[in-house]
């Protein structure tokens, strides 16, 4: 049961998209998420650090869903629940001045889908006490929230997994016609998790290296830069592009150490 977060082919878009719940505090949350999940044909469920599992609670609130319970990888990181997605969606509540757009579930769905056609998609969940944090919202690309009444909008996390399995499933058979073209695309598949997050801490080197960014005193500068590229939706070739010009430029940075290093170009002769 204690698997890591992998690739898993198949022909529907339900079949790529997975349920991550981090840090569930508590197991019949784990096995009513797990029944909602089956009831609108999702299979895959990833937990992240979960307080207490496996737990006979969560088989007895999964009902006839406990074999997505066994299936279900158990992760240590968050990255490693996201290991190999192309594009991560954060469900929450809270309106937040920093991370990625927000947009109601139903909106949503149509793009969750059309994001599972290019690969593996997440949908992240967070804490039952405390939701997600600015740093979990900060991995995801989108945030997404249920539309509930703004006086109180304090969903169960079981049903809030339901409302938008239930919303990707009504958006599966909705009709969508595919886009007949004869042009190539100028696009590549989306870059996966974990290169996105090795650009960031590549910009970070770099931006420190180059005096840019004060590691004392960072400010809100990643943050923000991380919002900037999620609206990007970075694919793999604008990736490598961006890595390129990075090492450009710790070459360049390298080069021009060297020379002044040098006692013929300092005068010193």
């Amino acid at each position: 049961m204690n698997r890591a977060a992998g690739s898993h082919s198949s022909g529907s878009p339900l079949d790529r998209i997975r349920v991550v719940l981090s840090h569930p505090s508590h197991p019949g949350n784990i096995g009513a998420a797990a029944r909602a999940m089956k009831t609108m044909g999702l299979s895959r469920l990833s937990l992240v650090n979960p307080k207490c599992f496996p737990d006979p609670q969560a088989v007895a609130r999964a009902a006839d869903a406990d074999d997505i319970l066994a299936r279900a990888a158990v992760c240590a990181t968050l990255d490693q629940a996201l290991a190999g997605t192309v594009q991560a969606y954060a469900l929450s509540a809270r309106q937040r001045n920093l991370g990625p757009a927000a947009m109601p579930a139903r909106a949503a769905a149509a793009e969750i889908l059309a994001s599972a056609d290019q690969g593996e998609v997440a949908l992240l969940f967070g804490n039952e006490t405390a939701g997600l944090s600015n740093a979990e919202v900060q991995r995801c690309q989108r945030t997404v929230f249920i539309p509930a009444n703004p006086q109180y909008s304090s969903l169960n996390l079981a049903s809030a997994v339901q409302l938008v399995c239930y919303e990707l499933r009504l958006a599966t058979f909705a009709g969508r016609p595919p886009v007949v073209t004869r042009t190539v695309p100028f696009a590549s598949p989306l870059a996966p998790h974990q290169d996105v997050e090795r650009f960031y801490q590549h910009l970070e080197r770099v931006m420190v290296s180059s005096g840019f960014l004060d590691p004392r005193r960072p400010r809100r500068l990643l943050p923000k830069l991380r919002r900037l590229f999620a609206r990007a939706d970075l694919e793999v070739d604008e990736i490598n592009i961006l890595r390129g010009l990075l090492d450009a430029v710790e070459r360049q940075s390298c080069r021009l150490g060297e020379a002044s290093d040098d006692p013929e170009n300092s005068g010193l002769k």
